[in-house]
């Protein structure tokens, strides 16, 4: 079980690989990848139960969908550091030929990677598959899923939280990086989400909100309190609040840093903030 000092080291070598990652080939999503990295630094280095060698069917193990594909820099990275595949395949990021490919691809069977993701508002639909199989097949593990908030101005994601309410799919932890902000500017100019929290109970899902959706202390807190809330009727939510560009200074705040990829300057001072490494590839 590592310690939060452990947990917060791993994150801070994730955001070193994020933004290597998308400068190596002036290509990529730092924004969101940087958002959510705490999340799955927490779940995939505490929270969730699963095997190695990677098993593509998932059984009697936790599965997590990510849905919000573009944000595949965290993604590969906290896969790798996890023990999915080597370290040194980051250094393929986006090249031709790469199974690290931009979005997610099942193409060439990269460990980890269940299902392609990035048409936004899919994964949602998958999720509840999985987690209905689970149920059939008598298996009490529990099926994960990420989000961007603005992914969630996709209707398929409410048709999917309307299905998980009102057929009790309580196997099943849905997370939201909430952090405000998507390609276009924020999500409230955008189109405005409103009150999420209401939303969701309206549709018979338990709602848990972390404040400080990038303290690892916070959303380990959330996600166990998650865990302890499956098996009682109802799907679960996590609202992660987060910022959009976490622990790089100039990328936080704004929603510029989406889908741009640092210059060698911005590069080094990225790297310079998150100084300690514990490897890189």
């Amino acid at each position: 079980m590592p310690t939060t000092q452990q947990l917060k080291d791993f994150a801070q070598q994730v955001r070193r690989d994020i933004v290597r990652m998308v400068h190596g080939v002036q290509s990529g999503h730092p924004g969101g990848s940087l958002s959510s990295n705490e999340f799955l630094t927490v779940l995939f280095q505490e929270v969730m139960d699963y095997k190695l060698p990677f098993s593509p069917t998932g059984a009697h193990e936790d599965m997590f969908f990510l849905s919000n594909g573009h944000i595949t820099p965290v993604y590969y990275a906290v896969m790798a550091r996890s023990g999915y595949f080597p370290v040194s395949e980051l250094a393929s990021f986006r090249l031709l030929g790469s199974r690290l490919q931009g979005h997610p691809s099942t193409h060439d069977g990269l460990p980890g990677v269940r299902v392609a993701s990035g048409s936004l508002g899919q994964g949602l639909s998958v999720a509840l598959g999985a987690a209905q199989a689970k149920k059939i097949d008598g298996d009490k593990n529990i099926v994960f899923t990420l989000h961007g908030d603005g992914e969630l101005q996709e209707g398929q994601i409410w048709e999917a939280v309307l299905y998980a309410g009102a057929h009790n799919v309580d196997n099943l932890i849905a997370s939201i990086d909430y952090n405000k902000a998507q390609i276009d500017g924020f999500t409230d100019n955008v189109v405005s989400l409103g009150n999420l929290r209401a939303k969701f109970e309206a549709f018979n899902w338990e709602v848990i909100e972390v404040e400080q959706g990038n303290d690892v202390e916070s959303v380990l807190t959330g996600l166990k309190e998650a865990k302890v809330k499956t098996g009682n009727g109802k799907p679960v939510v996590v609202l992660l609040h987060t910022q959009m560009g976490y622990g790089v200074d100039y990328m936080m705040g704004t929603y510029k840093w989406h889908g741009n990829p640092p210059n060698k300057e911005q590069l080094e001072s990225a790297l310079l903030q998150n100084a300690e490494s514990l490897g890189d590839y």
